[in-house]
């Protein structure tokens, strides 16, 4: 997300375009592929492997109406989570929210699980989704939900977005990625612009600025778990269908939240009937229904087209948290956001040898 994990499918999205020409993520195991060329009377030799688990339909590069509302949905719920966050500690503790938001959103996809009949992952893989949901589920949102304590939704919103270069700078020493000489201008300019944004100071404290506060530190830790989180799971990817990943990873990421249950009931008790609402709408919509929305939209067209969408995502998380909770980031914050996701933009779009090369001979992973 850039929302909880607000952020973290938009994040594995962009992986995958970055990913382009490789072929470590893939729907068919090795073999099978060997079986599938070996069945070939005449392969041509020209033709792109098509990488990326098998999703049912056809990916299409232009988008129909039913692929552009997923896309807005999603884009919507992650947008809106950074302001329902703020509205649920109004009431409730940080790791107390995070626990409420991911029983409700446990419970919807636990009975999607169940109606769809998803199929277990074998048990190493099972511990493996657990390793890694601990990070891209629990610390995140933990992380993020303490930080949010002190650092408005916007601004909140702004340095997540800085997210996919922190997956790029570790991609570069983790996954054999290479970035070019732009792609390296750009990274040195978002995390310039995150700098601004936490090193402003707004004229009130809740007016949108954010000194160089435990808040503005526990957010970047939390964009950093994120992007580990979709770096490492690009192998189990290869194996195992994306939405079942999903469905797993946010079930068993909500496994250790349950260390914030002590004093939750009584919390629960006193809370008004708006930090219910807020709460419940996050495990909903951002937690549940986005995720499934943007898997559909993935299914149908391609991650390039879908993923150029999420530039518009820290522009709807400020305007609706002005909306929602009156607050309004500073103008540091604005400027520092503004740089940051130019950053973003030129990593995403030139930062990586060969994105000049023609389409037809790049296959389009779908993550």
């Amino acid at each position: 997300m850039w929302s909880a994990l607000s952020g973290y499918s938009a994040i594995r999205a962009r992986w995958a375009i970055g990913q382009g020409g490789q072929s470590g993520e893939t729907g068919l195991s090795g073999a099978q592929q060997a079986a599938k060329v070996d069945d070939m009377s005449s392969p041509p030799p020209t033709r792109p492997v098509q990488s990326g688990p098998v999703h049912p339909g056809p990916v299409h590069s232009r988008l129909d109406p039913l692929s552009l509302g997923a896309i807005a949905l999603t884009i919507l719920f992650w947008a809106s989570a950074f302001a329902g966050i703020r509205a649920g500690l109004a009431a409730f503790s940080p790791g107390h929210l995070a626990l409420y938001r991911f029983l409700v959103a446990g419970t919807v996809l636990g009975g999607y699980a169940l109606v769809a009949r998803i199929p277990l992952p074998c048990r190493a893989d099972l511990w493996r989704i657990f390793g890694l949901s601990f990070l891209g589920i629990t610390l995140y949102h933990t992380l993020l939900n303490f930080g949010e304590q002190s650092v408005p939704a916007g601004t909140a919103s702004l340095i997540i977005a800085s997210g996919p270069v922190i997956t790029a700078l570790i991609a570069t020493r983790f996954a054999g990625e290479r970035l070019t000489p732009l792609g390296w201008m750009g990274t040195f300019v978002s995390l310039a612009g995150v700098a601004l944004i936490v090193l402003g100071r707004g004229p009130v404290p809740m007016s949108g600025g954010v000194s160089f506060t435990r808040g503005a530190v526990l957010i970047l830790l939390a964009a950093l778990s994120t992007s580990i989180y979709f770096i490492f799971q690009k192998p189990l990817l290869g194996r195992i269908n994306p939405l079942h990943f999903t469905v797993w990873s946010l079930l068993l990421g909500a496994v250790p939240l349950l260390v914030f249950a002590p004093g939750f009931a009584a919390e629960w008790r006193s809370a008004p009937i708006s930090a219910h609402l807020a709460v419940i709408y996050l495990g909903l919509f951002p937690s549940a229904l986005a995720y499934l929305c943007w898997t559909f939209a993935l299914s149908r067209v391609s991650a390039s087209v879908t993923t150029s969408f999420l530039f518009v995502s820290p522009v709807l998380a400020v305007l609706i948290a002005w909306v929602w909770l009156a607050e309004v980031p500073g103008l540091s914050a604005l400027i520092g956001g503004a740089v940051a996701l130019l950053g973003v933009l030129l990593v995403n779009t030139l930062g990586r040898p060969g994105r000049g090369s023609p389409p037809a001979s790049r296959p389009v992973k779908a993550p």
